[in-house]
């Protein structure tokens, strides 16, 4: 069998698609890469982050983003300890709230970064604790 290769993106429910856009764009540095209209109405989104790496699609779909308040579906990878501080920095700057860094399974983590419907957005750093 042929091997996998990663994530192409991963798709969220959002209640709604232009102040999700907003605050990903704020907190999380992500660009929107390609819109999706149906009968002339925005239902969803591709956001790209600033490396190019990654892919987070959003998905107007306000029944579903409810049902996912308060769970994490997504942590997203963070190379270094150091570089996890630097994001804890920046989510201080935008008032973001979030747990501050903890001791995860393997690295370190930032968690209690709730997007407007609540989803919990973790970063995880790639650098294993020692």
């Amino acid at each position: 069998m042929t091997a996998l290769s990663g994530f192409h993106h991963v798709k969220l429910p959002v209640s709604d698609v232009r102040r999700s856009i907003e605050w990903y764009r704020r907190v999380l540095g992500f660009d929107v890469a390609i819109e999706f209209v149906e009968a002339g109405v925005l239902r969803g989104v591709a956001l790209r982050d600033q490396a190019d790496t990654l892919m987070l699609a959003l998905r107007e779909e306000s029944r579903l983003a409810g049902q996912m308040c308060g769970f994490n579906p997504v942590a997203l990878g963070v190379p270094t300890y150091d570089a996890l501080r630097e994001w804890s920095d920046h989510l201080d700057a935008t008032g973001t709230p979030h747990s501050g860094i903890t001791e995860g399974s393997v690295g370190w983590l930032i968690g209690g970064i709730a997007d407007p419907d609540g989803i919990e957005i973790r970063l995880y750093t790639l650098q294993q604790r020692t």
